[in-house]
């Protein structure tokens, strides 16, 4: 998810000083030896019941929670709720068996959500989150109002899409008067959007919600350079691109190509799956750059090639599940064990760094759900217990760094001793990095490991046993 910048800061990611940041602080050494998979499935989900408690009591019904005030925070638009973290847990509670959660969360949605709010919503993130939260709830519990209010919800959304006269999705729609705003789009809130209208095209049989958000990735890839490579962000009425940095699979383009495979997966798509291996050989060939021993993502222009910078974000780190399910496993792991190394150093990573130099650009964690997102998924497709290892110790540097009496919360910057904290745990807390930690020791019986679907916000938009 696209995040604002903070000024560059002078902090340097070297492995003493970032050690000793951690003894400091009176960070426990890591297990040497990984426990029994039960007891890691138990201590996450108490860990999850931890936040959730948190959440119930300071901000129930509300988007999200201020576990360190005890307060509230509406994601969306001030003043108004979705009851984001509600929709964001309701499949996390299903897998993990909750069931005396499930209920109350799912009448909760049935009763307060309002999918006609007059009040201009980011297209982007109502998609991912709010869609897709409502699609997994209703995979998961059959309650068919779910569906309903996934419905009218994406139908509120679709003027961002047919408003438009490229195609390419506004990004804010008026849920009430669908009026539409905000007429340059990064790429990743063009086109994250095939696997929920996919789906919901499937459910419902009205191929409209598919058509637009095929549409939007047809004319992405349209405008691709000579050298197959895509810019940062393009003017949706248009049709120009406003900036030409490749910048894959940083943010903000991140998921772009995240769904081009997932929805290939999700809808059984050949050109989906053509236009993403087009599409990633260019960002290997031109941005992949090897450094000590591990692989990195420059920025470039995508008309030219010409390197613009070497920043990396956290949020990329999702790319070596990707590259390993895409088929590219060599480079994956390689990939993968490069977040590992620095995890060794910044047990809570920092949200940008310069992979040339060291030096941290953006010290903040927003509890991110990436690493464990890319472990999960190598773990599915290698079983080594390798990303097993790595995930739990990213659990425990969670629990050690992140880890507040109301539930777990940001960081404003990591690099200091102790942590600096924030006060916030966003809605995708609920939805993501816990359940890959789960699904990943747990054994889930009510997930299909042969064929479970999981969308870029960690929703369960297929395999989900009800049986």
């Amino acid at each position: 998810m696209p995040t604002v910048s903070l000024p560059r800061r002078r902090t340097v990611l070297g492995a003493a000083a970032m050690a000793a940041a951690g003894t400091a602080a009176g960070r426990p050494a890591l297990a040497a030896d990984l426990p029994a998979d039960a007891a890691v499935a138990q201590q996450v989900k108490d860990e999850f019941r931890h936040g959730w408690e948190g959440y119930k009591r300071a901000a129930w019904g509300y988007d999200e929670v201020r576990p360190v005030s005890g307060t509230r925070h509406d994601f969306f638009a001030s003043g108004h709720t979705f009851g984001l973290s509600i929709v964001e847990a309701l499949d996390t509670l299903w897998l993990m068996e909750l069931d005396d959660e499930v209920k109350p969360a799912a009448d909760w949605i049935e009763a307060h959500f309002d999918p006609a709010v007059d009040a201009d919503i980011q297209v982007f993130e109502a998609v991912i989150r709010l869609v897709g939260g409502l699609l997994a709830g209703y995979l998961c519990t059959g309650r068919p109002a779910l569906l309903a209010r996934c419905r009218e919800l994406a139908d509120r959304l679709l003027p961002a899409f047919t408003k438009s006269p490229t195609g390419l999705p506004y990004r804010y729609v008026n849920l009430r008067t669908g009026a539409v705003s905000g007429s340059v789009s990064p790429l990743a809130e063009i086109g994250t959007n095939l696997p929920e209208f996919g789906l919901l095209s499937r459910l419902t049989g009205d191929g409209k919600y598919l058509d637009a958000a095929k549409r939007a990735a047809r004319e992405v890839v349209a405008r691709r350079s000579s050298l197959d490579l895509l810019g940062t962000s393009l003017d949706v009425e248009s049709g120009r691109w406003a900036d030409t940095t490749s910048c894959a699979p940083n943010p903000p383009v991140d998921s772009f190509y995240e769904y081009l495979w997932v929805g290939s997966d999700l809808l059984g798509d050949g050109e989906l799956r053509s236009w993403y291996r087009l599409l990633a050989a260019a960002v290997a060939k031109y941005q992949l750059e090897e450094q000590g021993g591990h692989y990195w993502y420059r920025q470039v222009d995508f008309a030219t090639g010409e390197v613009l910078g070497r920043e990396q974000s956290e949020l990329g780190s999702f790319y070596a599940g990707l590259l390993g399910k895409a088929g590219d496993l060599p480079s994956a792991r390689v990939y993968y064990r490069s977040w590992t190394a620095l995890m060794q150093r910044a047990p809570v990573l920092p949200e940008r760094f310069d992979f040339l130099t060291g030096q941290v650009l953006d010290a903040r964690n927003e509890l991110r759900p990436e690493y464990a997102n890319s472990a999960f998924d190598l773990w599915r497709l290698t079983g080594s217990a390798e990303y097993k290892q790595t995930a739990y110790q990213y659990f425990q540097g969670l629990r050690w760094g992140l880890k507040v009496p109301g539930g777990y919360t940001i960081a404003t910057d990591v690099s200091t001793s102790p942590i600096r904290l924030g006060d916030l745990t966003p809605g995708y807390w609920f939805a993501e990095n816990l359940k890959y930690l789960y699904l990943m020791f747990a054994a889930a019986p009510r997930f299909d490991y042969r064929t479970g679907l999981l969308s870029t916000e960690g929703k369960l938009l297929r395999g989900a046993n009800r049986t």
